[in-house]
């Protein structure tokens, strides 16, 4: 049987990794452990995540004409997903995330979005003019948010469920936020969203949560790391524990639930067990170095899924 079909209206990167003794103080040189080269991107990483869980993928996004781009692309057909909606444009180069990682698996980010800025509302438009209606629309905030809302305004039109990762952290327009049925922040991001709505930081995180879910008319799953998740719906907020594992580079794992989570949604699954499989699948990519190539696949993300 087909899996559901999702569509995702974001960025692709390719990720230059770092492996450090330790992070870099101001104006010093370091020298790395080790270094790797991957394919990344918000959108991207959970578009993966999504179509190795068996979802029927569409990715609208933008790369340059460089072998970033080219090999984005192919790894996107490798993959099972759809890049007939991918706009390659002259001019400028693809999509690029530096990323330096120390022994305890944090990380520190920079990103070029290069192309990722140039996709447009008429993109989106061309995507859903030109493919079969999607049960869940997904993005992220690496590309321009009036693009991401037309988005979210089709998907709206044709029942879709839409999903905001709101990652990188940012305000977001409240025209987006409108049409917007999931938002799925970390922690860092909900304190930037609730500023930006209620003028106030945050205190108490359950509290806080149901008063931003309140304000936006809007289901809530914040992501809580190795703690697991808190969901807030319908005025109720309820905690969900993660599997403990031992973290070796936690890159991608936000993007590892927001596929599992967008999966499970877009199928008919319960926001609960969507967020058991997203933090079940985050946790284990934590236990391998890497981003999209942390992901399991074949039998351990078969029996990931018989544990969630």
């Amino acid at each position: 049987m087909p899996g559901p079909r999702i569509m995702i209206v974001s960025s692709t990167m390719t990720d230059l990794v770092s492996y450090l003794d330790r992070m870099p103080d101001r104006g010093e040189t370091v020298f790395g452990k080790d270094f790797a080269q991957g394919f990344g991107g918000k959108g991207a990483n959970q578009a993966v995540m999504a179509a190795l869980l068996g979802a029927q993928v569409t990715m609208v996004c933008a790369v340059g004409t460089d072998s970033f781009g080219r090999d984005t692309i192919e790894n996107f057909r490798s993959s099972g997903i759809g890049t007939d909606f991918i706009v390659e444009v002259d001019d400028t180069h693809s999509g690029l995330a530096m990323i330096l990682v120390d022994p305890d698996g944090d990380n520190r980010i920079v990103l070029a979005p290069g192309a990722n800025e140039l996709l447009t509302p008429d993109h989106v438009d061309a995507a859903f003019d030109g493919s079969p209606a999607p049960d869940l629309v997904l993005s992220q905030l690496e590309v321009p948010q009036e693009t991401i809302c037309r988005g979210f305004e089709r998907a709206r039109r044709s029942g879709a469920t839409t999903v905001l990762n709101p990652a990188p952290a940012a305000p977001v327009d409240p025209e987006l936020l409108r049409v917007t049925d999931w938002v799925v922040p970390n922690e860092t991001e909900l304190a930037i969203l609730l500023e930006a709505e209620t003028g106030r930081t945050v205190g108490d995180l359950e509290a806080d949560a149901l008063t931003f879910a309140d304000r936006i008319d809007a289901s809530l799953v914040v992501t809580l790391g190795e703690r697991g998740a808190l969901l807030v719906r319908d005025g109720v907020a309820e905690r969900f524990e993660a599997p403990a594992v031992r973290a070796v580079d936690t890159t991608g794992a936000g993007d590892a639930f927001c596929g599992g989570f967008a999966y499970a949604l877009a199928g008919g699954a319960s926001p609960a067990d969507a967020i058991r499989l997203g933090t079940t699948l985050a946790s284990d990519s934590v236990t391998r170095r890497g981003t999209q190539a942390s992901y399991a696949r074949g039998e351990g993300l078969d029996r990931l899924l018989e544990r969630s």
